[in-house]
């Protein structure tokens, strides 16, 4: 891979990681996509911040998962049920009955739908850890 393609790639990991962060404590911004996009853009740009953010304590576990076999737990589930209900109904509460509320709603449930049909546990063949 090209030099400046390799910088952009980890340039792209290092926003989708500080997004990610703030997104712990900013309701409306969802974390797991930014970790999960930091840690595909790292694994392809720089293997240090890739295996920093396998072996991290929190993240770790869940992002190996995600590349394994797209699992997504589901105490993971109810979290961002919580979430996305809560900042559904603040987006429709301060915008009242608008276009773009309906819009930012139906996007969370459509979300929310595709979430839950994910696997929560591996297949026994995509597992190490059974």
């Amino acid at each position: 891979m090209p030099a400046a393609a390799r910088w952009c790639l980890l340039a792209l990991a290092v926003a989708s990681l500080g997004l990610g962060i703030v997104g712990l404590f900013v309701p409306v911004l969802p974390t797991v996509p930014f970790v999960l996009l930091a840690a595909w853009a790292a694994g392809h740009s720089s293997p240090r911040l890739s295996q920093w953010l396998l072996t991290h304590p929190r993240f770790g576990a869940h992002i190996a998962d995600w590349q394994r076999a797209g699992v997504v737990g589901r105490r993971a589930k109810w979290t961002a049920t919580v979430a996305m209900t809560a900042s559904a109904a603040t987006t429709w509460l301060l915008l009242g009955n608008h276009w773009a509320a309906l819009a930012g709603v139906a996007a969370m449930a459509c979300v929310l739908v595709w979430l839950w049909l994910r696997p929560e546990e591996a297949a026994l063949g995509d597992s190490g850890r059974r």
